[in-house]
């Protein structure tokens, strides 16, 4: 027995109920299950624990045992007996063989879904705004259709395995335990294919270019992704198909930059119309809209257009874009400007009204300083 504590091995707490690690036991044992990892020595090393866990937690009077004397609760060489080891005396792995895949002898198929895919497309800002169709191809597996996922040649079927005889699994006994292990002959399917299908090689499964048509909803952001149920691989023996999923990645704009909702950009203009004011256009993925610049807006200043960001896509209201000024200073300069700016400065030295608001307040702070 591993020296593990057998709740961490289960990933619960030692108050956990019986449901609960009913359920981690599940979830543990399709991961590390044989017929899952062919070939996976540490998988079927934990798997086997995970087993060997449960099967105390699982059973009431081993629970206590184990929870009152610790290893030594459920160690027969240490404790007499104890609760007669697993089973009697024989470990055996055929209830979780029977749990996940059906019990009795009988032949059966191992039946997998399919696996999901990971779809990546890259679509506009623009487009994420307004939402839109797109067709893409994916390539995927799908049953042959002309053995219909056997794998088998038309005309013939599988067999059952003369080795295992349709369980899939073989019985090996080493000292006390008896441990249940995949059939190496026919890789745990309980049957052999003698005649393999012409197109599939017996894989039951082809590869193929799948076109199909993703609805992108308007306000869907950077990132976020579209299941499609059913579109992934196929499943095996008449498992479900795996889903396919759609991450979507949006280009970088040349002029706005998103928030959620809202939409940013810079808006230049000239010193004239900051000290002025005016109306000026503005930029929006609709268009041009139209805003008024305030007399005096000084540079780095914030103006908000209601309603002309995005749409949630959840619905609701729509974002606003938001206009950060940058105030230009203008160059190449002609004599004539130069002077008419001269002159500007002269006329506007020593005038009672502060017209740099932000200069005097620097120079009054500066002069608190040295004072």
């Amino acid at each position: 027995m591993s020296q593990k504590d057998l709740y961490e091995i289960l990933g619960v707490a030692k108050t956990a109920s019986d449901d609960e690690i009913k359920k981690a036991y599940r979830k543990l044992a399709m991961k590390y299950h044989p017929d899952r990892n062919p070939d996976n020595k540490e998988a079927e090393e934990k798997f086997k624990e995970i087993q060997k866990a449960y099967d105390v937690l699982s059973d009431t009077n081993k629970r206590a045992q184990y929870d009152q004397y610790g290893e030594a609760g459920i160690d027969p060489n240490q404790m007499g007996g104890g609760f007669g080891g697993f089973g009697g005396g024989a470990f055996d792995f055929g209830d979780i063989f029977s749990q996940m895949f059906g019990g009795g002898g009988a032949t059966r198929e191992r039946a997998f879904q399919g696996a999901d895919l990971r779809y990546e497309i890259q679509i506009t800002l623009e487009e994420a705004a307004a939402g839109l169709k797109k067709q893409i191809t994916v390539p995927a597996h799908e049953e042959c259709d002309v053995c219909h996922g056997s794998g088998a040649k038309a005309g013939t079927k599988p067999e059952t395995c003369p080795h295992c005889h349709g369980h899939g699994t073989i019985n090996i006994r080493q000292a006390i335990f008896q441990l249940q292990q995949t059939c190496p002959h026919c890789q745990g399917s309980g049957q052999i294919i003698k005649e393999p299908c012409i197109k599939c090689r017996g894989a039951g499964r082809v590869k193929t270019n799948r076109t199909l048509e993703v609805s992108i909803p308007a306000g869907i952001d950077n990132g976020q992704a579209i299941r499609l149920t059913g579109q992934g691989e196929s499943g095996t023996h008449g498992a479900p198909s795996g889903d396919l999923l759609v991450f979507v990645h949006i280009k970088p704009h040349d002029i706005f930059e998103r928030d959620g909702r809202d939409l940013h950009c810079e808006l230049p203009i000239s010193f004239t119309t900051a000290a002025l004011g005016g109306e000026v256009e503005v930029p929006t993925l609709n268009g041009k809209a139209k805003t008024t610049i305030p007399a005096g807006t000084q540079n780095g200043r914030r103006l908000r257009l209601r309603g002309k960001g995005i749409t949630s896509i959840r619905g609701g209201l729509q974002g606003d874009l938001y206009c950060h000024i940058t105030v230009e200073t203008p160059v190449n300069l002609t004599e004539r400007q130069k002077e008419l700016l001269l002159e500007f400065e002269k006329i506007s030295t020593g005038l009672d009204r502060p017209q740099n608001p932000h200069q005097r307040s620097f120079m009054d702070k500066l002069r608190d300083l040295f004072d």
